[in-house]
């Protein structure tokens, strides 16, 4: 083993994490492989399988350690319609630039700490605003994946325009529809709408 290099079990989960979270915030977690982050650490590859199981674990706890500092608004949900529509427009920026937590995001159902405890705030603001449980969650489910969706074509469109610019009218005008302006306005409908609408669907039994 090359004197550079760490001795067997002296690094941890912990120190691997912390890595990956800089070359993450760096912009780097697409070209970052076990390899480079081994590399990084000064330790074999095959170190790291000691405590992680492969890329995707790492970037889930890397994204669930950034989403656990900046998901909460400062202001008190008494005003749950406000409330919601913090969380909402924290998360999709968090989403849009943060490449990684969109990855992550779009590959599967995310349950990691920092996301579970989002939910569960989100749930029961809303369900203290909503006639039932069950109107709660599927207000709960429209405005995540509302939030999910447009931020992946927000980010889509951020990229096309720096590449390709908005050299046409009509280009430029659809590009609008992706700011940031327009998903609050879109937010705000859909909150709004929750309260007649979940109410009226879940008292018909649909």
């Amino acid at each position: 083993m090359p004197t550079n290099r760490a001795a067997w079990g002296s690094i941890s989960r912990d120190q691997v994490i912390k890595a990956a979270t800089k070359i993450v915030r760096a912009g780097g977690y697409e070209d970052m492989t076990m390899r480079s982050l081994a590399s990084v650490l000064g330790v074999a590859p095959m170190s790291l399988y000691r405590h992680v199981r492969d890329k995707d674990d790492i970037l889930d706890e890397v994204v669930d350690r950034m989403l656990g500092r900046v998901w909460r608004p400062s202001t008190s949900p008494d005003d749950w319609e406000e409330w919601i529509s913090l969380v909402a427009d924290k998360f999709r920026h968090f989403l849009v630039t943060q490449p990684a937590a969109m990855h992550v995001y779009l590959q599967h159902p995310v349950v990691t700490p920092a996301a579970i405890s989002r939910m569960n705030a989100m749930f029961d603001v809303l369900r203290s605003a909503l006639p039932t449980d069950d109107s709660a969650r599927r207000a709960y489910a429209a405005i995540h994946t509302y939030t999910v969706g447009f931020s992946a074509l927000e980010s889509s469109r951020s990229r096309w325009t720096r590449t390709h610019g908005n050299r046409d009218e009509l280009v430029a005008q659809l590009a609008t529809y992706t700011s940031r302006e327009q998903f609050l306005d879109g937010l705000h409908s859909l909150i709004r709408g929750t309260g007649g609408e979940f109410k009226s669907h879940s008292s018909s039994g649909s």
